[in-house]
């Protein structure tokens, strides 16, 4: 086999391509000439540059060495053939022996038959291929990553020419829906609830490159290298400032971020790209582009999303080598909704939040680093909006419906008319919410309940107050991990739990212990193959089976808790042996600190999360042993009725308003009130108004929801009189109705309660 030089003089060919996308003549000449030069510098027999036309179809424009005729004749489909392939891909492709591949495609018309070895690129701009880049040799040739790399380089160069709309007009490839006339609505998954109404704002970092070939190479790795420096420095400005200075889990994920912005292994790629022969600029988005490549290829979520971490400090760092002024609050819309293909953290900082309405992303998930800080900071957010920044136009009106998981651009009156009446409401409503904060939650006849808060961030804390919660029912311990690229160690979890606490004061707070796997996934730990993982390794069985984890978490919890009230829950038991060596590790660590004379907490109590139904035929002896139970409605409802929540197949199929989910929940609390075991329940069932109304009629007196929950919820208490709903309860709890929903909802109006 033969082994192909590595491309020569590469500054050279790139000044070269230059002068032809510089030069006279029309776009095709200019193209014809390029494809000629690379095959002579590559001592390639062929080289072709196919286009992407409408329909995502790929067409042969220009070649030497294949038959003229196949120009503009040649057409694969994306996905078809190895062009076709690469196109799909984004990927590179190369090999010695093309036409064994499974994917190769014989086009008569070009007689490449003759031509063994191939090496494809894509040719890429803005993460977006607009063609393909093929170079072809007659003997079986090895080509190297080397002259791959090279061939990269080159497509970038040659994506400006593709991308001037000279080759195919730029409105062939627009959207045919969603016209800047016509109004338009889009699905995507809710990130974070509520309902936003602004001017849409493109997230457009992206800097426009006039100069892809460097003349001075020196000159441009010190432009770079600047770039890095004003960089880091204003991402270490910002960990400075008040409200992240403070601590929490926002800080630790833009200490993270920080990190990647001095990752040795990105910067050297950037580095080395600009001594090929390419400026600062085109540099940077040339790396930026490969890892968006690498990421569309991954489906590991926690990987997707520190791609897209570095995806952000490319697009920082493209604005600092170009001397590109930030975006200033003057240039903005007072209320105004973000859209973007996708964002990291830092980004939606730089953002006014008194005028941030919502955040609309093309991609996203619950996980991602800005879907966590936005729902923190209370900004509804959809994401995996499909072409949204392909169909909205800057300064055009947009709906975010983060209850429904809407998007609506360009709304009609009808539509804007309909959406600023439920504004109007949900402010009238949180006015009114805000005059009962202080007052108690109890019912009409006299029966008080109690409500506590949900949290995972320490973020959510000033709602504690806000609200005029009695305590945290639910402290969600795993998200300080899953923000992280480490195991946090007993001192920093101790440091977490230590604050929670103190601004507690002197609330209670349940510390569910870590609640990880199923989608709830740490880097650090070695992920399992599981065809169900709801139903898999996770929570407290990865805890028993990492017994070191566990103890280093009840350690910090010790610690931090020391002198003060402590309550530990142990999620997703099976059985009342799991709970019983989950507390006897926690006996080991009091014993430990009692070895050592640390201080212990003045009081402990150590209680179980009810999700599993296997668990209610133990109660009896369950109960003698934990000193509270709370019930994780959530998954207790799917594994009751053998229902995955997040298959869109099955949503709404089961109510939890159900005879079948009632009737066990009463009984749950017949049992727990005859052992005098507290019981409350912290899933979703509590934070709507209906679904709570029906937990009181069964006996629940402690209700533990999210934070825009608790106004709805207290107003309801406070318009319950609880005894006519006891009644009919007893009543309809034994129908075989498939919901008892429209039955609750009925005797709500006819009682004057507030739902």
């Amino acid at each position: 086999m033969e082994q192909g030089p590595v491309l020569t003089g590469g500054r050279r060919l790139l000044r070269r391509l230059r002068d032809i996308m510089a030069g006279s003549g029309v776009a095709q000449e200019r193209l014809d000439q390029t494809v000629k030069l690379i095959a002579a510098d590559m001592v390639a027999e062929v080289c072709s540059a196919y286009i992407m036309r409408a329909g995502e179809v790929i067409e042969l424009f220009a070649t030497e060495g294949l038959r003229r005729e196949a120009v503009h004749r040649t057409r694969l489909r994306v996905g078809e053939g190895l062009v076709g392939a690469i196109a799909a891909t984004a990927r590179p492709l190369a090999l010695a022996d093309a036409q064994s591949h499974p994917d190769f495609a014989y086009r008569p018309e070009t007689g490449e038959e003759i031509y063994h070895s191939l090496m494809g690129v894509p040719i890429l701009r803005g993460g977006r291929v607009l063609g393909v880049l093929v170079v072809q040799n007659r003997t079986l040739r090895n080509y190297t990553e080397d002259e791959v790399e090279a061939l990269q380089t080159i497509a970038m160069v040659l994506a400006e020419l593709v991308a001037s709309g000279d080759l195919v007009g730029p409105g062939e490839l627009a959207s045919a829906d969603g016209n800047a006339v016509l109004p338009l609505r889009l699905d995507g998954i809710r990130l974070n609830a509520g309902l936003a109404c602004g001017t849409a704002v493109l997230h457009e970092p992206r800097i426009v490159i006039h100069q892809v070939v460097a003349e001075d190479t020196d000159l441009e790795l010190e432009r770079l290298a600047k770039g890095v420096d004003e960089m880091q420095s204003a991402i270490d400005a910002m960990l400075e400032a008040k409200d992240i200075a403070d601590g929490g889990e926002h800080r630790d994920i833009l200490e993270t971020y920080r990190m990647f912005a001095a990752d040795r292994g990105w910067l050297t790629r950037i580095r080395e790209a600009v001594r090929s022969g390419l400026t600062a600029e085109a540099a940077v988005q040339r790396v930026r582009d490969d890892n968006r490549t690498r990421m569309n290829q991954i489906s590991d979520p926690y990987l997707r999303e520190r791609l897209l971490d570095l995806e952000d400090l490319a697009n920082r760092l493209l604005q600092h080598v170009a001397g590109k002024a930030p975006t200033t609050a003057a240039d903005l819309p007072d209320e105004m909704v973000l859209i973007a293909r996708s964002m990291g953290p830092a980004e939606l900082l730089d953002y006014d939040r008194r005028r941030l309405k919502g955040l609309i992303l093309e991609e996203g998930s619950p996980t991602a680093h800005v879907a966590i800080v936005a729902r923190a900071l209370d900004i509804p957010v959809i994401g995996r909006v499909k072409d949204i920044l392909a169909k909205v136009e800057a300064g055009d009106i947009v709906v975010a419906d983060g209850d429904n998981a809407q998007v609506f651009i360009r709304p009609g009156d009808d539509i804007l008319q309909a959406i600023e009446a439920n504004l109007q409401m949900r402010r009238a409503r949180k006015e009114t919410y805000a005059a009962i904060r202080s007052a108690p939650a109890e019912t009409v006849d006299g029966i008080r309940i109690a409500l506590y808060l949900n949290a995972g961030l320490q973020l959510d804390l000033p709602h504690l107050d806000d609200t005029g919660a009695e305590g945290i029912g639910l402290y969600r311990t795993e998200i300080p991990f899953m923000v992280r690229d480490r195991f946090p160690d007993v001192d920093e979890q101790a440091d977490i739990y230590r604050r929670i606490l103190d601004q507690a004061a002197d609330r209670p707070v349940t510390f569910r212990t870590l609640d990880i796997g199923g989608d709830k996934v740490l880097p650090y730990l070695p992920e399992a193959e599981e065809e169900n993982p709801a139903m898999g390794w996770r929570a407290i069985r990865i805890a028993l089976d990492r017994p070191a984890m566990l103890r280093q978490q009840l350690r910090a919890l010790l610690r931090a808790a020391a002198g003060r009230r402590l309550r530990v829950m142990f999620p997703m038991v099976a059985e009342v042996a799991e709970f019983v060596a989950a507390r006897e590790v926690l006996g080991v660590e009091v014993r430990r600190a009692e070895a050592r004379c640390l201080p212990l907490p003045a009081e402990m109590r150590i209680g179980v999360m009810l999700e599993v139904p296997a668990l209610l035929w133990q109660l009896g002896s369950l109960l003698p042993e934990v000193d509270f139970v709370s019930v994780g409605s959530n998954d207790l409802m799917q594994f009751l009725f053998a229902c995955d929540r997040g298959n869109p197949n099955l949503a709404g199929r089961y109510d939890p308003l159900s005879p079948a989910m009632l009737s066990l929940l009463a009984e749950l609390v017949r049992q727990c009130d005859r052992h005098k075991v507290p019981l409350s329940l912290c899933g979703e069932m509590a934070g709507s108004p209906l679904e709570a109304m029906a937990l009181l009629g069964i006996g629940f007196r402690n209700l533990s929801m999210a934070p825009a929950s608790f106004g709805p919820v207290k107003a309801m208490v406070r318009s319950l009189q609880l005894a006519p709903l006891e009644q009919f309860l007893a009543m309809h709890i034994g129908a075989p109705d498939h919901s008892l929903r429209s039955k609750m909802s009925g005797f709500a109006h006819d009682h004057g309660v507030v739902i």
